[in-house]
């Protein structure tokens, strides 16, 4: 059995040059060298294409295979490719070899959150002086780093000395497609509420009973939320 690849510029059916093609049926069984005009044939009768899915070959090789179908496929799977791609950036932190506890908490936290949110985390220490000849603790210091935030990301790139800096990079254990889906979340909330104090405020314009004003609101925010959970649901 051969295995084809199908670009976007291949002869399909009528527009084969060659007098004869080496054919592969539409399971992938070998039908062997016969003339295109044949083989146009068996297209026509199994109300399949004849593809050149191998034009520099002697004789170049043919499929028949439901063309349409196959191009409809390919952009489903590469819209699905597209959903799915994960879009992480690479965020960077940068601190001191002398940093004390209550910063490395902060630094770390900060790292937390990049990795949450499913970006890569650059990590450097900036060396200056001495220290850039005697790194003590440089290293040791950013494995303590990795240990702390384990349970969010693991070690991309180990520890080292690239000149005046120690470098680490961590990767996200998580997808950044749910975050995404969590901002759209939020987002979606936050407008309903948005346009439920809009409600209120022309319920008041239009003098509108206050008991009457604040129910408008009420029911236009479960209204947005009943909407967002159903939209939500869709997506999921």
């Amino acid at each position: 059995m051969i295995g084809v690849i199908i670009s976007d510029e291949l002869n399909i059916n009528e527009d084969i040059r060659a007098s004869q093609v080496r054919l592969i049926g539409p399971n992938g069984e070998q039908v062997g060298v016969i003339a295109t005009t044949v083989a146009l044939n068996l297209a026509r009768e199994a109300s399949l294409d004849l593809v050149e899915v191998a034009p520099n070959s002697k004789p170049p090789v043919a499929k028949l295979i439901d063309y349409g179908k196959y191009k409809y496929n390919e952009k489903l799977k590469q819209r699905e490719a597209r959903r799915n791609q994960s879009t992480a950036e690479i965020k960077e932190i940068r601190f001191r070899l002398k940093i004390d506890d209550h910063d490395f908490d902060v630094k770390k936290g900060h790292v937390e959150r990049f990795l949450k949110g499913g970006d890569k985390v650059k990590v450097t220490i900036m060396l200056r002086g001495r220290e850039i000849s005697r790194p003590i603790g440089g290293v040791p210091l950013l494995e303590r780093l990795a240990d702390e935030v384990a349970d969010l990301g693991s070690i991309e790139s180990r520890p080292r000395q690239d000149g005046r800096n120690i470098i680490m990079v961590l990767t996200p254990k998580g997808k950044k497609v749910h975050t995404q889906s969590e901002q759209r979340r939020r987002g979606d909330q936050s407008r309903a509420e948005r346009q439920a104090r809009q409600a209120a405020r022309l319920a008041a314009k239009n003098g509108a009973p206050a008991e009457q004003r604040e129910n408008a609101a009420k029911n236009k925010t479960s209204k947005e939320e009943t909407n967002i959970k159903e939209g939500s649901d869709a997506k999921e």
